[in-house]
């Protein structure tokens, strides 16, 4: 029954939108409380759940995003995205821009949130796209497939670094299995399958982006001379990337020697937490690209107020994704799809895939979906000698699967490109199982060598 009622609140939800044009924030709080009551939840505890789910998404992202928005609006407003574009085009040339593109997506996205990559790639990329004069999404499709996958697989990414410490595995050979699943996963889901994608669904990849995120790209055009240089507009927008590193190394270094926690290390851990990692590039920023090139400080803050303003009704879509998601795991649904797989004795590898890929289907993050297969899978890994890093990336595939509207990288997504709903599920919830998929097969042939 709960999977059921989650099932006809998903189809009442894409009625609403689809059918009456309801508003998707609107449609997302109403659903809400129709799946809350259906699933039974006390009357006194729905209101509850659902501000907890919104505040819990916003309180999480809303800082990050905002910050992120901004810095990539200054980057863009004062020409060093087309900078950027423009030396990636002159080194790759026109054929090869996509793959050059799915590069950068998986360098800079092996140190940052999959939200904080597009915000900050979606101005660059857009410029790129209007420079060439070629379709947006036919770069923008595969950028956040290298993006999706490295958040899936690689630490220090919250999902595998914390699976990796509840099976007791060691983090770096999980990088290192990650890496050899990560590279021919975005290939196939990255550009091989924009080319497919644009086949079936050439009405995504024709339009012109109407999305709220792509508007933060549509910086006006300066000539090259004009714009900061590539050496310094890198800089700034690899500056988080730079923060998370550091902080990262010297957090592995103390971990490794043992050093107990000091005023130090807690400043490090602070620096590399991503709200701060971002406050401190967009400093970095309003400077490199603003005051030391004498524009005046109100210009640059109207490009912040314009950047924050094209996001936010997205903030409210994705703080609505995350009290359906509450509701769905304070309803219950985790512990019904917990049951379904009690006592089996199918492959450790292939159950941990299949628990994570039910809860994600069922609430929507991945994150959730991930811990929370961790928990169910570890009484039945006892005696099977397993290899625990697979078991890691195992639940990582399992756990993106499928991005729908209960996710809110669904929704980033749909909006960050202007999409319909029906472009964002033959395009990015086909990606999400393909990659989901793609990361199983290539686990399953790893665990014959290792």
């Amino acid at each position: 029954m709960p999977l059921l009622i989650v099932a006809i609140g998903v189809v009442v939800l894409l009625i609403m939108i689809m059918k009456f044009n309801i508003n998707t924030f609107i449609s997302l709080v109403v659903v809400s409380f129709i799946i809350a009551l259906a699933l039974g939840m006390p009357i006194t505890e729905i209101v509850g759940s659902i501000e907890a789910g919104m505040g819990g998404t916003l309180g999480g992202i809303a800082l990050v995003f905002g910050l992120g928005a901004i810095l990539g609006k200054l980057i863009a407003d004062a020409g060093g995205a087309q900078r950027i574009a423009m030396t990636l085009i002159d080194k790759f040339g026109e054929r090869r821009i996509q793959w050059a593109v799915v590069a950068v997506g998986f360098i800079l996205g092996i140190a940052l949130f999959f939200e904080v990559g597009l915000v900050l790639l979606i101005p660059i990329i857009y410029q790129i796209a209007k420079q060439l004069n070629i379709q947006f999404l036919w770069l923008g499709l595969p950028m956040a497939t290298a993006l999706s996958v490295t958040h899936a697989f690689l630490p220090p990414h919250p999902g595998p670094t914390v699976i990796a410490q509840e099976y007791g595995a060691n983090v770096g050979m999980v990088l290192v299995y990650g890496f050899i699943i990560a590279i021919p996963t975005v290939i196939i889901a990255g550009p091989l399958f924009a080319k497919i994608a644009r086949k079936f669904v050439p009405s995504a990849f024709e339009k012109e982006p109407t999305g709220s995120m792509a508007s933060i790209g549509k910086a006006k055009q300066f000539k090259l001379e004009d714009t900061p240089s590539f050496g310094v507009s890198a800089f700034t927008a690899l500056f988080p990337v730079i923060l998370m590193g550091v902080s990262t190394i010297l957090t592995l270094l103390q971990e490794s020697m043992g050093i107990s926690d000091n005023s130090f290390f807690d400043i490090v851990s602070m620096v590399g937490s991503p709200t701060t990692v971002m406050l401190l590039s967009v400093l970095v920023a309003i400077y490199t690209m603003g005051v030391s090139r004498k524009i005046p400080m109100k210009q640059l803050m109207q490009s912040a107020e314009n950047a924050v303003a094209a996001i936010g009704m997205m903030l409210l879509i994705l703080g609505a994704g995350g009290a359906l998601k509450q509701v769905l795991i304070d309803g219950g649904v985790g512990d019904y799809v917990a049951q379904i797989f009690d006592g089996s004795t199918i492959s450790p590898l292939i159950l941990a895939w299949l628990i994570a890929a039910l809860l994600r289907l069922a609430q929507g993050s991945a994150t959730v979906a991930a811990l929370t297969t961790a928990g169910l899978v570890i009484p039945m890994m006892a005696g099977t000698g397993v290899n625990l890093e697979l078991m890691v990336l195992a639940t990582g595939a399992g756990s993106i699967i499928a991005s729908h509207v209960n996710d809110t990288g669904f929704w980033i997504v749909k909006e960050s490109f202007g999409l319909t709903m029906k472009e964002t599920f033959a395009t990015w919830t086909v990606l999400e199982t393909l990659i989901s998929v793609c990361g199983l097969v290539f686990v399953l042939l790893l665990s014959l060598f290792v």
